[in-house]
């Protein structure tokens, strides 16, 4: 079948996109230890410029919501510069790119923090491991890993802390020179947390009622919105996800109250986490696309084991208007290409996913015809 629709222009927002590629957030881990971009990820960012837009990896917004080994911030002056010069040489290279907001909330290590416990919305652990600190001395290739721990359920002043670092996040995101923000309300972060109703058994008037469990998101979007134009705000949402010990007794109607917040803000875009085959993530056994597209007028991003022929019928559908993909670009820089003419796909090596610095980051070919 023809994969024409995947590359007609779309307007999303405020921002004309070439094609309806968009390169979804990819957490590599190569920034500096104290978690400010580097040099490696510019030359990174900018081999992918062909995409309709780029997405940067998950951008904590504060310390308090870092718990990723050598993932980037955007919560000081520093990293602000580094992220400048990645932008500057994305729209160099032709491209455009969002920077993504993110608090882990619950699943932060206290490793990352001081020792502190975590904040989530209630004392609940995520479940699972994550990537902990590298041991100093520890030259082994591998990260080592450790549990979650229960959070600290968070006060108003913590929420209010929260906001606020969303805020100054999209503040720092445009001094950076990125073209947009996305919020990251999916994966089971804090925002995710407060949603979803299996990790909020909050009783004020952040918990209990759907209409209660979206109060920070709403919150933050007026934060973000308070830096950046709607039309320059996305969001990413996963509310059928269950990794990490996330669940919601009704998707659907939680999408549809997300869906209306974001078209009341007159936000560009939703960037819905919804697989079709079950991979990364699982596939859902009631999916809340129809849902979304009820209540949210603006653009859709889908997500989740699309391919070149199953990304242009969902778009040619009109299910969604753009694909966003993400382990495909890790070891494909010339994604859009590929797609378009129908090359093979290059296999990502994972033991170099999230360690190292060129090696299994910058350093994968384009492919070339024989």
């Amino acid at each position: 079948m023809s994969v024409d629709a995947l590359f007609q222009p779309l307007k999303v927002g405020t921002l004309d996109l070439p094609n309806r590629v968009i390169m979804a957030p990819l957490t590599r881990a190569r920034a500096t230890e104290q978690h400010v971009p580097t040099p490696v990820q510019l030359v990174y960012y900018a081999q992918r410029a062909d995409a309709g837009l780029i997405v940067s990896e998950a951008t904590a917004v504060h310390p308090m919501g870092m718990g990723w080994y050598r993932a980037p911030g955007i919560w000081n002056a520093e990293m602000v510069a580094g992220w400048r010069a990645v932008t500057e040489a994305v729209h160099a290279a032709g491209g455009r790119i969002y920077a993504q907001l993110w608090h882990m909330g619950r699943l932060v290590l206290p490793d990352y923090i001081g020792g502190q416990l975590p904040i989530g919305p209630s004392p609940i652990a995520g479940e699972g491991e994550t990537f902990a600190p590298r041991p100093e001395g520890d030259t082994s290739h591998f990260l080592p890993m450790k549990p979650y721990v229960v959070p600290r359920e968070m006060t108003q002043a913590d929420i209010e802390g929260v906001v606020a670092a969303y805020g100054m996040g999209a503040r720092n995101a445009m001094a950076a020179g990125f073209d947009g923000v996305e919020i990251h309300g999916a994966n089971g972060y804090i925002i995710d947390q407060f949603l979803q109703s299996k990790t909020n058994r909050r009783t004020d008037a952040y918990g209990g009622s759907i209409a209660n469990r979206v109060r920070l998101l709403g919150e933050i979007i007026e934060a973000v919105a308070g830096e950046v134009e709607p039309g320059r705000i996305g969001l990413r949402v996963s509310p059928t996800s269950e990794r990490k010990g996330m669940g919601d007794d009704n998707p659907a109607a939680l999408t549809e109250a997300i869906g209306a917040l974001a078209q009341d803000h007159g936000l560009a875009y939703i960037h819905l986490i919804e697989p079709i085959a079950s991979g990364f993530m699982e596939k859902p056994d009631y999916p809340v696309m129809d849902h979304l597209r009820a209540v949210f007028a603006g653009t859709i991003i889908q997500n989740g084991s699309f391919d070149a022929e199953t990304a242009a019928s969902t778009i040619a559908s009109g299910k969604a208007d753009a694909i966003s993909f993400g382990r495909p670009y890790i070891a494909n820089p010339d994604l859009v290409s590929r797609l378009r003419h129908g090359y093979p796909l290059a296999q990502a090596d994972f033991d170099y996913a999230y360690v190292g610095e060129d090696k299994g980051y910058t350093d994968y070919p384009r492919h070339t015809a024989e």
